[in-house]
């Protein structure tokens, strides 16, 4: 037999009374040589002092040995019976994952089922061979086993074996390494976390987005009839949810909702919209609302907070939908229906003089619209423009690239000895002019990264935003106003309007009322889509500053090639799924493909039975989607799945990385899914 080393702090504990008679005996001789009768009488203490301890040390050492040996034995089986008796389940694998014991817990937790030299994905199939540890670091998973949810803790060890016994021969063979298991049993942890969670108050915004509008040509009682039915719907919505609902003015809610109840909402799609939208008194115009819901975990004022900005992006939209908003992710349900063109104008007066404001307190104004600009971002550029000059600032337009379709508008404002040779700068110039007086007006986009210049957001602390694209997610957020109307025609057509208000002195130049003109005339598609009562009265404007209609249409004409290239694209087009229209537009030879891009898919759809067209271009490293609808799919949401945006009729989209046959098949997949969904 192996002797039982005494371990090495005892040992030494034990030699104390050695070390201490040395001390003694030093003691004794120092003694002697001051006092030979003192040093006399102190060696006799010594002498019994010495006698006495290794007399002890000797006669008692196997006594102290075997009272440590039984104690360590007693603690062993001690230590042994805790473990085998634990309430929390533990178990020990050899290096393959095979059981190779287990204490009581566990084992009930097995039942019956024979469990030795099983693999443990036998006994417990969601731990995988994967999932056992490769090194020495703990592995943590959570599973649902047996109705419970544990949380499995794996941790790899390395014995050390001395001996030759069964024990150690049996270790050896499985390369001195462990794996240990144990299980923390968290069902009741996570019930009460869901409790927590579903407690949580969520608060939320209900605006009518057409009130006014909705009432016109309808007598006072209808009226009143109108208000109550829609209170009536709110509030019974509202009651389904066990939510509290306050109404804050005639058009306004506010509500607060337990967090458990959101996923009936979602579910439901917020049945409250189309609800409301059917309800018919003889009304013209159906009644549409917009909710925001913000949920923040923080704080309710952060979650009211969220819930206003969760608002501004539905009404930023059209209206007709809902939103919300938890921290960064956004997301939308709804925007089915066409936005409702506002008759007021009061909006695009306060507008106008929030911009005159900011641009009387600025030196320099920089204009920048989106890359690979368009007729329409110029021609509203132009305007802004022409609003700066008459306000006396230093006006420059950032613009990188002249396509076709804007080369003879542009050229005929480098040709004319009234306009600066450095009105027109690319992204690296104008970074160069920013300072800290610079206001930027950027035109006819809202999201950063489509901008021509997105480094010009970061250099520049004034920014004003004016577009009639609906907003997304991505959205300049450092913008001191915003004017997003996701009715309007076309941006020109909102600058038309602030023009007219901005200050009585402005007075739009023949060329540059031709460039606006243009740029209705072409994101209307000659005003056959989003063309409402305004967009004729910006057009009338235009046309008494000097528009010519037989100039802008010259402008337009397109070449042979183009002409060619549309017709191939309108023969090879693939019909998906009976009503919607795919197609390739070749970019070879063309100077502007995005925009042939988007008139084949004009084209496309006066082809009956055709809902809704996709033109596909491979430009630039990029896949550009020009997607159109007369009004029977929203090919704005269709273009939001493959991470685009646009109006209800008029979208697109730009995908990197991808081949034209995958970009056709993500289209493919997005029409599939929202006719799945009931969105088609």
């Amino acid at each position: 037999m192996n002797k039982t080393k005494m371990d090495k702090k005892i040992s030494n504990y034990l030699r104390w009374p050695i070390y201490l008679s040395l001390f003694l005996v030093m003691m004794n001789v120092t003694v002697f040589l001051v006092d030979k009768e003192a040093g006399i009488v102190t060696s006799a203490f010594v002498g019994l002092y010495v006698i006495i301890t290794f007399t002890l040390l000797l006669t008692k050492k196997k006594e102290i040995a075997a009272a440590i040996c039984n104690f360590a034995s007693h603690y062993s089986k001690l230590q042994g019976s805790l473990i085998q008796e634990m309430a929390l389940p533990y178990a020990v694998l050899d290096e393959e994952g095979c059981l190779m014991w287990g204490n009581d817990t566990f084992m009930d937790l097995l039942g019956d089922v024979p469990a030795e030299t099983k693999h443990i994905s036998a006994l417990i199939p969601e731990i995988t061979e994967t999932s056992l540890p490769e090194d020495m670091n703990d592995k943590e998973m959570h599973i649902h086993w047996h109705e419970n949810d544990y949380k499995v803790v794996l941790r790899k060890v390395e014995i050390d074996i001395d001996g030759d016994d069964d024990a150690s021969s049996l270790l050896a063979t499985n390369n001195h390494r462990l794996i240990l298991v144990h299980l923390l049993d968290e069902t009741r942890v996570k019930e009460y976390l869901q409790q927590i969670d579903d407690q949580k108050m969520i608060v939320g915004l209900l605006y009518i987005d057409n009130y006014e509008e909705s009432l016109i040509n309808v007598d006072e009682v209808r009226a009143s009839l109108l208000t109550a039915l829609i209170d009536r719907k709110v509030n019974k919505y509202m009651q389904s949810v066990d939510a509290i609902v306050k109404k804050l003015e005639k058009d306004k809610y506010v509500f607060l909702f337990k967090n458990k109840y959101l996923p009936q909402l979602e579910n439901s799609k917020f049945s409250i919209l189309e609800e409301v939208r059917s309800i018919n008194i003889g009304n013209e115009m159906a009644a549409t609302i917009s909710i925001g819901l913000g949920i923040n975990n923080e704080s309710y004022q952060k979650s009211y907070e969220y819930a206003r900005i969760a608002m501004d992006l539905a009404l930023g939209r059209g209206g007709d939908q809902a939103v919300v908003k938890e921290g960064d992710k956004v997301v939308y349900y709804g925007g089915k229906s066409v936005q409702m063109e506002k008759k007021t104008r009061v909006k695009a007066r306060v507008k106008a003089h929030a911009l005159r404001e900011l641009m009387e307190t600025r030196d320099r104004v920089i204009i920048m619209g989106h890359s690979i600009g368009d007729v329409d971002c110029f021609g509203a550029g132009i305007g802004v423009y022409r609003i700066a000059k008459t306000l006396g600032k230093k006006v420059n337009i950032v613009f990188n690239e002249i396509t076709t379709s804007v080369r003879p508008i542009i050229n005929r404002f480098l040709t004319d000895s009234e306009y600066e040779d450095d009105l027109f700068l690319n992204s690296e110039q104008a970074l160069e002019l920013v300072d800290p007086n610079t206001l930027l007006v950027i035109v006819d986009v809202n999201r950063p990264g489509y901008t021509e210049c997105p480094e010009l957001l970061e250099k520049t602390k004034t920014i004003v935003v004016l577009d009639h694209h609906r907003q997304v997610g991505e959205c300049i957020e450092n913008a001191v106003l915003s004017y997003i109307e996701p009715y309007a025609s076309s941006a020109c057509e909102m600058v038309t309007e602030v023009l007219q208000y901005i200050d009585d002195n402005v007075k739009l130049r023949q060329v540059e009322a031709d460039a606006m003109y243009s740029g209705i005339v072409i994101d209307s598609n000659n005003f056959l889509t989003k063309t409402g009562v305004r967009t004729f009265e910006a057009a009338a404007y235009l046309r008494r500053c000097g528009a010519d209609i037989t100039r802008v249409r010259k402008i337009f004409r397109i070449n042979r090639l183009e002409y060619k290239l549309r017709a191939e694209a309108v023969h090879s087009m693939e019909i998906y799924m009976d009503y919607y229209a795919i197609t390739e537009s070749k970019a070879e030879g063309v100077d502007s493909p995005t925009i042939l891009g988007a008139q084949i898919a004009n084209e496309l759809l006066n082809i009956s039975d055709i809902k809704a067209s996709f033109v596909l271009t491979d430009y630039n490293d990029k896949i550009y989607i020009s997607a159109r609808s007369i009004d029977e799919l929203n090919v704005q949401l269709v273009m939001e799945q493959l991470g685009g945006g646009g109006h209800l009729s008029v979208a697109g989209a730009q995908l990197a990385g991808v081949t034209m046959e995958q970009a056709k098949q993500m289209v493919r997949d997005a029409l599939r899914k929202m006719m799945e969904e009931g969105m088609v």
